[in-house]
């Protein structure tokens, strides 16, 4: 069946969860991130959530979709099943930290055809118990060899991503360990479960040549490696995101490149060991 733009401006009911040190704290810990802000319980404001701790709290009302009932639209849910990633973009607009209870609803704003297939495109916002924003993601998904009925549409834009052309060029490669084991203990850990990235029965019936890593767990690892070298205070970044442009298997070394810096942002990609950019367009935004 065909993706439509029938669902455009169609909302999931809103879903509410608490943030606690435990969720907080294994989170960070899977990323080998430790900093005191993410662990030291004796703070006077409590832990603080990692950046991309975001993409965390949303797995839950990106999966209850299904619980509504104009889901999955023209789509069967096999061609669900062999959607991607393809692209992410959240912007932090106050810190995440324990004892947080947060609000969160899912809106299909656009889809687009190009070779690959068809992309559907969603925005997810969180709010906090007094309705103020507390981050918001825009999100593209490509729906493998799926056409598109009817023209390119949209009903809202993700904002323009930083201009890097006149920035200062960088150079920095910073190695990234991933261990036989990360897709597990991200899945664990992050509470984000989706079986092509543990169970290898599912992933090569999926077409995947094996079980491959979250690419959301890439960006992290990615944002802290990032956060190391330009020492930046977690609760100051203020966006990040990228394009999911190639599997990252395990185990391996990715390499992380920063390319260009701007007042306030950074370029970066991250690469497989076989050359190809797994991350790419990826960048980082803190308040300056």
């Amino acid at each position: 069946m065909p993706v439509t733009a029938d669902n455009l401006g169609k909302a999931t009911k809103p879903f509410e969860q608490l943030i606690d040190d435990r969720w907080l704290m294994a989170y960070a810990a899977l990323l080998g991130d430790t900093l005191p802000a993410y662990f030291d319980t004796t703070r006077a404001d409590g832990l603080l959530g990692h950046p991309a701790f975001p993409v965390a709290l949303e797995w839950q009302p990106i999966l209850r979709q299904a619980d509504e009932d104009w889901f999955p639209g023209a789509l069967t849910l096999k061609e669900r099943s062999m959607g991607v990633h393809a692209m992410h973009d959240l912007h932090l607009h106050q810190p995440v930290r324990s004892g947080d209870r947060f609000i969160t609803h899912m809106t299909q704003i656009g889809v687009y055809a190009r070779s690959p297939g068809a992309f559907q495109v969603s925005k997810i916002e969180t709010v906090d118990q007094t309705g103020a924003p507390v981050f918001t993601t825009y999100m593209q998904n490509l729906m493998r060899g799926v056409e598109l009925i009817g023209d390119d549409r949209s009903i809202e834009h993700a904002p323009p991503q930083p201009d890097f052309s006149q920035g200062r060029t960088e150079s920095h490669c910073i190695p990234i360990a991933v261990p036989a084991g990360q897709a597990h203990i991200y899945t664990e850990c992050a509470r984000i479960w989706a079986p092509i990235h543990t169970d290898r029965s599912v992933a090569l019936a999926a077409g995947l040549p094996d079980i491959i890593l979250h690419g959301t767990c890439t960006l992290a690892l990615a944002v802290s490696a990032v956060m190391r070298e330009l020492d930046l205070n977690p609760a100051d970044v203020s966006r990040l995101g990228c394009r999911f442009s190639e599997i990252v298997r395990m185990p391996s070394t990715l390499t992380l490149v920063i390319k260009t810096r701007i007042p306030g942002a950074v370029s970066f990609e991250v690469v497989t060991e076989s050359g190809a950019a797994a991350l790419s367009q990826a960048f980082l935004c803190w308040l300056d």
